[in-house]
């Protein structure tokens, strides 16, 4: 149970002794395939049975039900933000009705008769302000909607379709911490919001990369959705054969193209040196974003990730293998800044001892900076040297500025743009 949950149980047991029992009914609700209330439930559980009845009979609970349904994480989402909304109602309407106030207080002291009565004033409560609980359901569904959608953002690969595959991968309690951050950290939302955006751009572009990389050899069968024949496609598209069509491809059994790829295996790191200094401040949550979605490609192309910021000095790399990383990191990625100057030397040295201490060559450098900084002649010889033993290779992209002197004499590419929204950016996700 996720931390949220138990903070909303402890303030629902004080309201009234069946809340506990009524969470697990709006879990079982959102989760289970078939879910129906029991005709007959004991006096106990009467006003339990009463507002799940409500939250079953609201308008939009149906269309929850297909987020939610056989949805560990969407279930759980819900369920803590239906049971702190009836939370939120009930204690509303004891605000507004001394009858229910008095009838729950003494349901909680135990008196002989309490739940027949708390019942009667939950009804009257429903019947004259139930309009206003639906809207907060509603609103409510939305939010776990968003958060879901949130972590995908962060979790979630560049391939169409991957972010439930890959959030499968975490463990179900790092999911809803990292859910639990989102709804407290406006950045994180800023972050994860440019992340999605980001990763939709960095697959087209891979995938663009992948089509002019690959030949196709014949048909064979498979799953490969990018690959599927125009005929299977049909398949699908047609109310007769999409059953048959679904079976098949669950099963690997869809006809795809047969490809041959060109591209090589073994790769060395993607190394991400990122400007931090002041200057940066206002592109700090988009550059994270641009952060995760070459991250993303790590992991799609199976290579190791470096995160090296700077600003007159450099942090330490924090390297991901094969582009992998845990929420913990991921929240630690998310609230660094180093703010400061710009100096150049100290990053690429940084980038060096990562290259070095790779077992692959080819390794790709992507330098991100909006400011100038010099760079010495000793540093810059020490430097090509190193990229004919190790073969790597330098995109510096320039951020609002001009001036490509700084950058120069180390790097193979350089790039200009505006910002981080420039469609110049978006040739980093070729790589």
């Amino acid at each position: 149970m996720s931390d949220k949950l138990k903070e909303v149980e402890e303030e629902g047991n004080k309201l009234f002794p069946s809340f506990q029992p009524l969470m697990g009914d709006l879990w079982a609700g959102l989760f289970k395939m078939k879910p129906e209330l029991l005709e007959d439930v004991g006096e106990k559980l009467t006003m339990n049975r009463q507002l799940m009845e409500k939250v079953m009979a609201d308008d939009g609970y149906t269309d929850f039900r297909e987020f939610t349904c056989l949805d560990d994480l969407a279930a759980a989402l819900g369920t803590t933000k239906y049971s702190e909304t009836v939370l939120g109602w009930v204690k509303e309407q004891t605000k507004q009705d001394q009858d229910l106030a008095e009838a729950l207080q003494q349901l909680m002291d135990g008196e002989q008769g309490a739940s027949q009565q708390a019942a009667d004033a939950l009804s009257t409560a429903l019947s004259q302000n139930g309009k206003s609980l639906s809207r907060m359901l509603s609103r409510a569904a939305q939010e776990a909607v968003e958060a879901k959608e949130n972590v995908k953002s962060l979790l979630g690969g560049i391939q169409a379709g991957s972010g439930d595959g890959e959030m499968k991968k975490v463990p179900l309690k790092d999911q809803l911490f990292l859910a639990e951050k989102l709804s407290t950290d406006r950045r994180l939302r800023e972050i994860a919001a440019w992340a999605g955006r980001m990763k939709v751009i960095a697959n087209r572009k891979q995938r663009s990369k992948h089509k002019d990389a690959i030949s196709r050899n014949g048909i064979r069968q498979g799953n490969d959705i990018e690959q599927l024949l125009p005929m299977e496609l049909g398949s699908y598209a047609s109310p007769i054969s999409k059953m048959d069509f679904l079976r098949r491809y669950a099963e690997g059994q869809t006809l795809q193209y047969d490809t041959n790829g060109n591209e090589q295996l073994g790769k060395g790191p993607i190394i991400l040196c990122l400007d931090q200094s002041g200057s940066m401040r206002d592109q700090d949550t988009i550059s994270k974003g641009f952060a995760l979605a070459l991250m993303s490609i790590a992991r799609k192309q199976r290579r190791d990730f470096a995160w090296i910021p700077f600003s007159s000095h450099a942090s330490d790399p924090l390297i991901y293998e094969r582009g992998k990383i845990s929420v913990k990191n991921m929240i630690q990625l998310a609230t660094v800044f180093l703010d400061g100057g710009t100096k150049f030397v100290a990053p690429l040295t940084k980038a060096a001892e990562v290259i070095k201490q790779s077992r692959f060559h080819q390794a790709d450098i992507i330098f991100v900076t909006d400011g100038e900084a010099h760079v010495n002649d000793q540093f810059i010889d020490y430097w090509n040297e190193l990229k004919k033993e190790k073969g790597f290779s330098v995109l510096s992209m320039l951020l609002g500025t001009e001036s490509i002197q700084g950058v120069q004499g180390f790097s193979d590419r350089i790039v200009k743009a505006s910002s981080f929204e420039d469609e110049s950016v978006y040739q980093a996700f070729e790589i």
